[in-house]
């Protein structure tokens, strides 16, 4: 049997506490572990035992420069079950002053932030197959986001669904695939 998911990601920070307190009074996780140094986190509606870590390195770490300078991780994506949670969320980032962007993917709607070490995060909700359009995939390209023209066309408490693993992603034109 192979891998069926990802089940938590560990992130050096300049101070965990900071950071486990901006994922909880903003994103609305809970702390499971803390000690010196160190916070494990769960996701709200998760059933790990934690979905992310954060480990000190201490004030003077400098910022990430992968993908400007160096090889290493672009984002994480959390995913909320209906656009009234994206809704709630996009509010929420603004007011932290941490929104930074947000798209349509056709399949799937999307905000994307940083946290307080400037690390890049997604929050999505993503379009239940029995919903998508004839020949809807995946947008190589994304186009801005409306959340409210999103409401309107999906409802706002429509539960998300996921993608088959049949459904592939298509790439861009002139990309390489294997």
């Amino acid at each position: 049997m192979g891998i069926t998911g990802m089940n938590h990601a560990v992130l050096y920070v300049r101070d965990a506490a900071r950071s486990a307190a901006f994922y909880e009074s903003v994103l609305g996780f809970s702390t499971v572990a803390v000690f010196p140094g160190g916070a494990f986190l769960r996701a709200p509606g998760s059933t790990n035992d934690h979905d992310i870590a954060f480990f000190s390195i201490g004030e003077e770490a400098g910022p990430s420069m992968a993908g400007r300078a160096t090889v290493g991780l672009y984002h994480l994506a959390w995913e909320v079950p209906t656009l009234e949670d994206l809704a709630e969320l996009a509010a929420k980032l603004s007011d932290a002053g941490s929104l930074v962007g947000a798209s349509d993917h056709t399949v799937s709607k999307s905000l994307y932030a940083h946290d307080p070490d400037g690390l890049e995060f997604e929050v999505c909700w993503v379009v239940p197959l029995a919903l998508l359009g004839e020949g809807e995939s995946p947008s190589a390209r994304p186009l801005p986001l409306d959340i409210d023209r999103e409401v309107e066309r999906y409802g706002a408490d429509t539960r998300g669904g996921r993608i088959p693993a049949a459904q592939t992603f298509q790439a861009l034109p002139g990309s390489v695939t294997t």
